[in-house]
């Protein structure tokens, strides 16, 4: 009898143990769609309050109420539906990955932009150096003209 009561009380523990306390869908769920945009703008924000926190405020920008603001929803809103498409691990790192990718697409791209600016501004700087090169030369054969003379 014992024995019994062990392995039904283990069965107990075993089955509620593994409830599945899956929050409900929010009414006012937002779009898996939006919400990548949401948390794309708030990992490239929260990297900017990382790089100069100081500018931002002296904008007076709160990064998290712009977001909000931008995309049009409260706090409670984003909570509740992150918390729903967080309960799933496997989509929530779908969605995470598909922005991570997001991210490095623009890095390239920025990083590719960055090189071609550099190389303008190379070719500026050199063209100012020989440029400056041929006035001084110009000037200093001036200046041998009239010494001779």
């Amino acid at each position: 009898m014992k024995q019994a009561l062990y392995i039904l009380m283990c069965l107990v523990l075993v089955v509620s143990c593994n409830e599945n306390n899956k929050p409900p869908k929010p009414e006012n769920l937002i779009p898996k769609d939006k919400m990548e945009r949401i948390l794309y703008d708030l990992y490239v924000i929260n990297a900017a309050k990382g790089v100069n926190r100081k500018l931002l405020e002296d904008k007076g920008i709160v990064p998290e109420s712009y977001i909000l603001n931008k995309h049009q929803i409260d706090s409670v809103q984003f909570a509740n539906s992150n918390a729903y498409y967080a309960f799933d691990p496997d989509a929530y790192k779908e969605m995470v990955e598909k922005i991570k990718n997001r991210l490095e697409n623009e890095k390239k791209t920025f990083e590719d932009l960055e090189k071609k600016e550099g190389i303008k501004a190379k070719r500026r700087r050199d063209s100012i150096r020989k440029r400056n090169e041929l006035r001084r030369d110009s000037i200093k054969a001036a200046l041998k003209k009239e010494v001779e003379n």
